[in-house]
C-alpha cells in the first residue's frame, strides 16, 4: 500500500526535482564538490523530504508547517539554481527549473488548501 506523501503530486515533481538536481550538479566543477553543490542537494532533498515528514504527522497545522519548510528549501533551490546559471555552472534551460517551477505551484496549492482548515 502507497503511503500518502506518495499519492502527491508536489511529493513526486519534488523527487523529480532533486533527482535533476543532482544530475546538474554532477557536472559542476570539482572545486565546488563541497560547496554550491551539495548546498543544492542538501536543499533539494528537503523538499520531497519535508513533503513526507508532514504528511506522516499527525494533524493539519503539523502539515502546513512542513509544507512552509518545503516552499522555503525550495526558494533557497532556485535562489542557487540562479547563481549556478550566474557563474556558469549550468544552463537557465536545464530541466530542474521547470520541476522547481512545478514543485512551487503544486505546494502553493497545498499550502492555500490546508492553511485555510
Amino acid at each position: 500500500m502507497a503511503k500518502p506523501h506518495e499519492q502527491l503530486d508536489a511529493w513526486k515533481f519534488s523527487m523529480e526535482l532533486a533527482k535533476s538536481v543532482y544530475q546538474m550538479t554532477a557536472a559542476f566543477p570539482a572545486e565546488e564538490r563541497y560547496g554550491l553543490a551539495q548546498q543544492m542537494r542538501r536543499a533539494a532533498v528537503s523538499i520531497p523530504s519535508n513533503i513526507a515528514e508532514g504528511a506522516g504527522r499527525n494533524g493539519v497545522k503539523e502539515y502546513v508547517h512542513f509544507i512552509g519548510i518545503s516552499r522555503g528549501s525550495l526558494a533557497e533551490l532556485e535562489t542557487q539554481m540562479q547563481l549556478a546559471v550566474m557563474l556558469g555552472f549550468t544552463t537557465a534551460d536545464h530541466a530542474a527549473f521547470d520541476f522547481a517551477d512545478r514543485t512551487g505551484k503544486l505546494l502553493t496549492g497545498l499550502h492555500k488548501k490546508w492553511n485555510t482548515a
